[in-house]
């Protein structure tokens, strides 16, 4: 904008007349008055640009911010995600190492409980010995006033009287000492059998360590991200559905951060479901089609895994000519549990303790073996089928060509059948051995506590019992009572009606021992 131009038209007016003052002034005034109202619409226009630059600056660091706010905000969450599954991954370790821990603390207290029970007998043995020899002495010295007395009175007897005294004495110490040197032979030879066989088996147990194995109702797979649930349900419950009715599992999806879990009683259908759903979540495609070839593949690696692992299984022992079919068959006890054993393990084990106490025994291990590891072989037969698993089990073994010493092992390691052999007997003493051996089963850490407390509880809710100790993993409690309340006699009664109480109200592997202390304790210090 030129402001000369604005006044141009009265100066140029005033320069052609002669023009008033009045008239002039107020010429010069209108120009000033339309000069200001000029510059004052150029700075309306020019504020107005500025306010709508201010706008759309003010805009763009909005959108800027909100943008690397929204970063700011997942890197967060992806920082405090990867923590949580830090701590998780601690928490696991730690609970783990307790686990263990526990362990080797049972292990410590049944090497004492052992070392205990030595001592016990070896305290026994010396007061059965120190008694005989006592015995003995009182013997010697009855003899000796015996034949004193005999010598006496045959001083007044003539040659005869004496011969046929003799004859009479003789009869009776010989069938004296006759009956006690049988039945001293035979209580020897039954210490002899019963040593033999501890050392047999400890020989056996202390030369085979097995591993311990945890079983599991579900199964958990971790997922990269919370997006990937909705994508395994699918529209209207699709893909889980159509999951679940492939593999025969239950999927359990809920608010547990990005894991899904796999519910079923079938092991090898939980491996299966495992197995797929890893790969479809691996894949990021899924939909019914993608799910029916990932289950199918997956029964197929499973498959595979089975045979590899009877095939494993056999090779370990050393067996030579099973069937394939008992091979794969074999495999499949992998993914079987007894309690908290794994009964692929559970067999081969049975089979090495087998083939030691066959070797121990003279007889032939490889026999023995074979037939310790086929014992449980009916556990991994599926479909509806009449009978035990050692019936099925060894109606399967016959049919895949093996010998009757072997069917008939499998058939009565539960004595369901009679056993015909002494193979069938090492089966069952194997099986019971690594059922019942320290670690083979364990229980949870919940339930080893409850059931220690339970044991304690009952014992002192017995009257006159003061303090109660459930020790050496809960197979022995030591109880003590008030010895001013409770006499040797009733020590003794209330140890039977703490035994009779336990047998009706608990339920317990193998045995307990129950011992009540009754101590009096007078101390005085001198000063």
């Amino acid at each position: 904008m030129h402001f000369p131009s604005l006044f141009a038209g009265p100066l140029a007016a005033v320069e052609g007349a002669t023009v008033k003052p009045w008239s002039l002034a107020l010429a010069l005034a209108g120009g000033v008055a339309l000069g200001f109202f000029a510059v004052w619409v150029f700075l309306r226009q020019m504020r107005r640009q500025a306010r709508e630059q201010a706008a759309q600056l003010l805009d763009v660091a909005r959108r800027e911010g909100a943008v690397e706010a929204g970063a700011t905000r997942q890197k967060a969450e992806e920082e405090i995600a990867a923590r949580r599954a830090d701590a998780n991954r601690e928490f696991d370790r730690r609970e783990i190492e307790s686990e263990l821990r526990l362990r080797e603390i049972r292990s410590h207290e049944e090497s004492l409980a052992l070392l205990d029970f030595q001592l016990e007998q070896k305290s026994e043995r010396l007061a059965r010995e120190g008694a005989a020899i006592k015995q003995a002495r009182d013997a010697i010295r009855a003899m000796s006033k015996s034949v004193r007395q005999r010598l006496e009175g045959m001083a007044h007897m003539d040659a005869e009287e004496i011969r046929q005294a003799l004859r009479e004495e003789v009869q009776v110490e010989c069938a004296d000492e006759l009956r006690a040197l049988r039945r001293a032979t035979l209580d020897r030879s039954e210490q002899d059998l019963q040593a033999e066989a501890k050392r047999i088996l400890i020989a056996a147990m202390q030369r085979l360590a097995g591993k311990q194995t945890n079983d599991l109702m579900v199964t958990l797979v971790p997922l990269p991200s919370e997006d990937m649930k909705a994508r395994i349900i699918g529209r209207e419950g699709r893909n889980i559905k159509t999951f679940e009715a492939a593999t025969g599992v239950t999927l359990l999806i809920d608010e547990s951060p990005q894991v899904v879990l796999v519910s079923s009683f079938d092991p090898v259908r939980r491996e299966i479901a495992r197995v797929a759903l890893e790969g479809l979540v691996k894949d990021g495609r899924i939909h019914p089609a993608t799910i029916e070839d990932f289950v199918t593949r997956a029964r197929e690696e499973i498959h595979l895994n089975t045979q590899q692992a009877g095939e494993e299984a056999v090779q370990r022992l050393g067996v030579n000519g099973l069937h394939p079919a008992i091979i794969g068959l074999l495999g499949r006890l992998k993914f079987r549990f007894s309690i908290a054993q794994n009964v692929l393990e559970h067999s081969v084990e049975v089979g090495f303790l087998c083939s030691m106490l066959a070797s121990e025994l003279g007889l032939d291990p490889n026999v023995a073996k074979r037939a310790g590891l086929l014992h449980d072989i009916g556990k991994g037969i599926e479909g509806d089928y009449e009978g035990s698993h050692a019936t099925m089990g060894a109606d399967f073994v016959r049919r895949h060509g093996e010998t009757p010493i072997v069917v008939n092992a499998v058939a009565a390691h539960h004595e369901e059948v009679k056993p015909e052999t002494v193979y069938a007997g090492l089966v069952i003493l194997a099986d019971t051995v690594s059922a019942v051996r320290p670690g083979a089963r364990a229980e949870a850490m919940e339930g080893y506590i409850q059931r220690l407390d339970r044991l304690e509880k009952l014992a002192l809710s017995v009257e006159g019992v003061q303090q109660a100790y459930a020790i050496q993993a809960g197979r022995e409690v030591r109880v003590v009572v008030n010895p001013a309340n409770v006499t040797d006699d009733q020590a003794r009664e209330l140890t039977k009606t703490l035994r009779r109480r336990i047998e009706e109200e608990l339920q317990y592997p193998s045995t307990i021992r129950i011992t009540v202390i009754r101590e009096s304790r007078f101390t005085e210090t001198a000063t």
